[in-house]
């Protein structure tokens, strides 16, 4: 097994169990630090590392009409001061060569994330594995488990190890996503960490037209089925008003249903990795 440093804590497929957690796109300064600060108190209760995850950009909506988010200088300020604050890594998605260039000089940003749409763009793979971060590559719905190291050679190419694969749905015809639990078995032979993204599996891509729906109520259960088989990580995206948020609402599970759901995790992990 490879094992991965983040920050002051280390992940593997055997070490305990980590949290990446937060809303899907940057909506304010304030907002930002708000929902920091509830994981945060969560994930100092429970004992249990985490990641703060934001997106700047959402470049991949469904409709041009679709809010994107906000500038890249903008967001780097917000990462810092949560990073300043509550001493945690930070996580945001990359979509283009420019943004790995301005992200590898960012000392807030702890970890690059390829989207899933673009997980074969072996420019956009390069470039991010080029800033020495971290990078955590977020399976495409359309990619087999068995087709992943050609992801990790790309990555590899420019001499940087430190990666991460995230599990997070499978199309399944129009509209629908299903989860193979025997990917991540699969995955975990290639030997990096293996992330499960229990909001992202329960999306319904396409499914209101102009952006995507979701069935939030059934991200507890692939939660607790991902960590089970055994996983590093967990991906959930969460948000204190998850029916009006811009970006993923129906798929983000609401803030104050995380401490439940995260202690119960913690509960399986242990057993899981006996």
């Amino acid at each position: 097994m490879k094992t991965i440093k983040i920050a002051d804590f280390e992940t593997s497929n055997e070490n305990n169990l980590f949290l990446i957690a937060g809303p899907c796109v940057i909506e304010s300064e304030s907002h930002s630090l708000m929902m920091a600060e509830k994981i945060a108190k969560v994930c100092q209760k429970l004992k249990i590392n985490f990641v703060y995850k934001s997106s700047f950009d959402k470049a991949n909506r469904s409709s041009i009409n679709s809010k994107r988010g906000i500038e890249i200088n903008h967001a780097e300020k917000i990462f810092d001061k949560i990073k300043s604050t509550f001493k945690c890594p930070i996580l945001t998605d990359v979509h283009n060569g420019s943004h790995c260039e301005f992200l590898s000089k960012s000392e807030s940003v702890d970890i690059l994330q390829i989207p899933a749409f673009l997980c074969r763009q072996t420019d956009l793979l390069i470039s991010a594995a080029k800033t020495n971060k971290i990078i955590n590559v977020k399976k495409g719905q359309f990619l087999s488990p068995y087709e992943v190291p050609n992801i990790f050679k790309k990555i590899e190419s420019t001499g940087n190890h430190n990666i991460m694969i995230t599990e997070r749905g499978t199309s399944f015809g129009y509209n629908n996503l299903i989860n193979d639990f025997k990917s991540l078995d699969i995955m975990k032979n290639y030997l990096y960490p293996v992330i499960f993204d229990a909001t992202h599996s329960v999306q319904e891509p396409g499914g209101m037209g102009e952006k995507s729906g979701g069935k939030r109520e059934f991200v507890s259960t692939l939660s607790k089925a991902a960590v089970a088989v055994g996983v590093a990580g967990i991906f959930i995206e969460t948000h204190n008003d998850p029916d009006n948020a811009p970006s993923d609402g129906p798929n983000m599970l609401h803030i104050e249903n995380l401490e439940s759901l995260i202690s119960k995790l913690i509960e399986l992990d242990t057993v899981s990795k006996k």
